[in-house]
């Protein structure tokens, strides 16, 4: 059970230090003790084995700030806490197919000198400009008719060159499913996202492994290192954007700061598209 199973992931990564426990000698599990946590929420052992269990009947909002407080949660973590602890809370609704209003291809087109993408819920590209397709190395959606649209997630995990494109590969893959975990919960009845995470689960074994550490966060603004095939490496500092008319649809922007060799290589990969 999912509940379950995010409550133990994050109590075994919870030391004893961390959380202010006394600990003499050697444990046999890591992180915190349920009696432990149980303790410092307020709650009982009973109570919180149960939560455990996914028993998250009527769970009150005080006892899931306690234990948010506890295992030390970011917002993301909590948000999708309380939608795996009340399973009947409407999600977010997934309405007509994604489309990129044409005002919005317009600002990613005039944002001169950065590189941007626009990305849906299900992490498909839906637009972008000429440098941020040639930044990520994917063609445009329009360039490809009948085809399903190009996937940021299906790129990092089964296309090989995601590994060459992106030194630090893991904190990207980590990130992606982050959001991916992020976004099933809010969108629990599409059904297309939740065909894709198992897609991934069955084709990516990295997927898999880092799907179980549970972790959860939406999109962030990050700096993000590259390694490009026409003009070598880069470190973007990237801006997420997202468009409150269209829930789940973002816009990344990437650029660099001037003078350095990043940017001189970003106007570079500009002037070869």
């Amino acid at each position: 059970m999912e509940l379950g199973a995010f409550l133990r992931s994050r109590r075994a990564a919870l030391t004893p230090e961390e959380a202010g426990v006394p600990s003499c000698g050697p444990r046999r599990v890591p992180g915190l003790r349920r009696e432990e946590l149980a303790h410092l929420a307020g709650i009982s052992v009973t109570y919180y084995t149960r939560l455990e269990r996914g028993e998250s009947h009527q769970v009150s909002d005080s006892v899931l700030d306690s234990l948010a407080g506890v295992l030390k949660l970011t917002p993301d973590e909590r948000a999708y806490l309380v939608k795996l602890a009340r399973p009947g809370t409407v999600g977010d609704r997934v309405g007509e197919p994604e489309r990129l209003r044409p005002a919005v291809q317009a600002l990613v087109e005039a944002a001169a000198g950065q590189a941007a993408i626009v990305v849906g819920r299900r992490a498909d590209l839906l637009g972008g400009n000429r440098l941020g397709h040639a930044l990520w190395n994917l063609p445009a959606p329009q360039e490809a008719p009948g085809r399903p649209r190009p996937n940021i997630a299906r790129m990092t995990f089964l296309d090989p060159s995601a590994r060459d494109l992106f030194p630090d590969w893991e904190a990207q893959a980590r990130d992606l499913t982050a959001y991916l975990r992020h976004a099933a919960a809010h969108y629990p009845d599409d059904q297309e996202l939740h065909a894709l995470i198992g897609e991934l689960s069955v084709h990516s074994r990295d997927f898999v492994r880092i799907w179980s550490a549970h972790p959860v966060s939406d999109c962030l603004p990050s700096v993000r290192a590259y390694r490009h095939p026409q003009v070598g490496s880069m470190t973007l500092h990237e801006e997420v954007v997202r468009l409150t008319d269209d829930p789940g649809v973002r816009i990344i922007f990437s650029g660099a700061r001037e003078g350095t060799p990043s940017a001189e290589r970003l106007r570079l990969l500009a002037s070869l598209g």
